[in-house]
């Protein structure tokens, strides 16, 4: 058996058992009941395996498959388990493991780990360590903020990046898809949105938006995966993009300049306007009407140059559009200097400001979800020399993702009032797949487990041991990834 079990984010609880390990062979069989909803999550473990392994793994089922055969990966569900969807139980031994969960999600998470689990032990013998695991995540929101506004990220990058957000039990997807440089995805009640504001990136770079189609593929992809998408239209500020495609948007009624700086701030709807109201509620309709998941995301962030009151009639006015389309709404911290509906979530991003908004707004109902930009921020540099990156909330080194505690984050919120935790990274420098990995990789690691697992679970010496041994999936993957010195890397 290895000398670690190298599995992030660190379960509840994992026992060794000292039994012989499940060995994969060309018998190997995954067995599931035959429903719909768990054969695709069957089939999503054979080809986990059969890759691993290096040959096919064929799915069975149960009703056909003795009880007793050999080489047998069984997935089940069943109710005696912790509370929560995403719980599962995982046992290894000799010849069988058993995979077992409230929910499809269950099974999902649970899959997870049994990849990981996987080593490789002389002779080119694939195997399973004995173990057994009983699993739960601290919080029901653990998330990653992509912005593709002002670098576009195509389609099969973003795939890319869902899979490595199911790797680390990441649920959410959040996608930043609107600002002053670009909007990034087709929406039917204003096409000029994309036909005129989605060809710019920062720097004159190129750019792109999703399609109706492309967007239903993602949504798809991370279902699967156990991701879900929050979309994210912000505004009233950051909507150069906006108010270039609709003039109509601005006091003047002519269309702004096309912008491809990293400036923000400037830009802003007006609560006045006769095509501001309809903006809001067509554009939030539609998104929502794409959106299976229950969380729309209208940002909200960085209004530099709106008074007070203006600022709370546009964000209940978005607000509103979202909740008549049947959505619950997300915003940027600045939203909490608002009146908010109970169980609006609120998004902690600027650890400078005074923290007595958030404690108000959590004691009306609000959730509060953790992005410290000190902590999770993915596109802040690793360190003075670190080439990508910007610098404005300081250097994350891999232990400053990690050492940190969202329930203590800000004073006088209490620790039932956190909804989750969520990374960020912000692409004003990274303008391709390998720039958008060395951020992530390995910090996003650290922050799945803030998100998953509990304090009394979570240790830095230990941490860093198992995110070494992440090092070669990252190379067999292909994926461009920062080789922290705070980190023996096991290469």
């Amino acid at each position: 058996m290895p000398d670690v079990i190298a599995v992030i984010p660190q379960p509840a609880h994992l026992e060794p058992t000292g039994d012989a390990p499940f060995v994969l062979t060309e018998a190997t069989t995954v067995v599931v009941d035959g429903r719909p909803d768990l054969i695709g999550i069957a089939v999503l473990a054979a080809d986990l395996l059969g890759r691993v392994g290096g040959r096919a793994v064929e799915v069975r089922y149960a009703e056909s498959s003795p009880s007793s055969a050999s080489g047998v990966v069984r997935l089940r569900l069943v109710e005696s388990l912790p509370p929560g969807d995403e719980a599962y139980r995982l046992t290894s031994r000799s010849g069988r493991i058993d995979v077992e969960a409230r929910t499809p999600a269950g099974l999902v998470r649970a899959i997870v780990t049994l990849r990981q689990l996987i080593v490789s032990a002389p002779g080119g013998i694939v195997q399973v360590p004995a173990v057994r695991i009983e699993d739960a995540p601290r919080y029901q929101w653990r998330g990653l903020s992509v912005d593709v506004a002002r670098h576009f990220v195509p389609v099969r990058d973003l795939k890319v990046v869902i899979g490595l957000m199911a790797h680390y039990k990441l649920n959410v997807l959040h996608l930043h898809l609107t600002d002053d440089q670009g909007w990034r995805l087709h929406v039917r009640s204003r096409p000029l949105l994309t036909r005129l504001s989605s060809s710019t990136s920062v720097d004159g770079d190129p750019g792109g938006f999703y399609t109706a189609e492309d967007y239903a593929d993602l949504v798809a992809y991370g279902a699967v995966r156990g991701v879900r998408v929050v979309p994210e239209v912000d505004v009233p500020g950051h909507v150069n993009a906006a108010t270039h495609a609709y003039g109509e948007l601005n006091p003047t009624g002519e269309p702004a300049d096309t912008y491809t700086g990293i400036e923000v701030g400037f830009s802003r709807l007006h609560a006045d306007l006769p095509a501001t109201g309809p903006f809001l509620t067509d554009v939030f309709s539609d998104v929502a009407a794409m959106t299976p998941g229950e969380y729309v995301h209208i940002g909200g962030d960085e209004v530099l140059t709106m008074e007070a009151d203006e600022y709370a009639t546009l964000v209940a006015a978005a607000s509103a559009a979202v909740r008549a389309a049947g959505k619950k709404v997300v915003g940027w911290q600045e939203i909490a200097h608002t009146p908010l509906e109970p169980g609006t979530v609120v998004q902690y991003w600027d650890t400078r400001v005074d923290p007595a908004p958030f404690v108000a707004a959590a004691q009306a109902g609000a959730l509060l979800l953790m992005s410290p930009g000190s902590k999770a921020y993915l596109d802040m540099k690793y360190d003075a020399s670190t080439e990508l990156g910007l610098e404005w909330a300081g250097h994350i080194e891999l232990r400053d993702a990690y050492d940190w505690e969202p329930s203590t984050l800000i004073e006088g919120v209490p620790a039932e009032s956190v909804i989750g935790v969520e990374a960020a990274v912000w692409t004003e420098t990274l303008r391709d797949l390998p720039a958008l990995t060395q951020m992530l990789l390995p910090r996003l690691a650290a922050i799945a487990e803030v998100a998953w697992s509990a304090p009394e679970r979570r240790d830095w010496d230990d941490f860093r041991v198992r995110v070494a041994r992440q090092a070669a999936f990252w190379d067999r993957l292909g994926l461009s990834w920062y080789a922290s010195p705070q980190v023996d890397w096991a290469r």
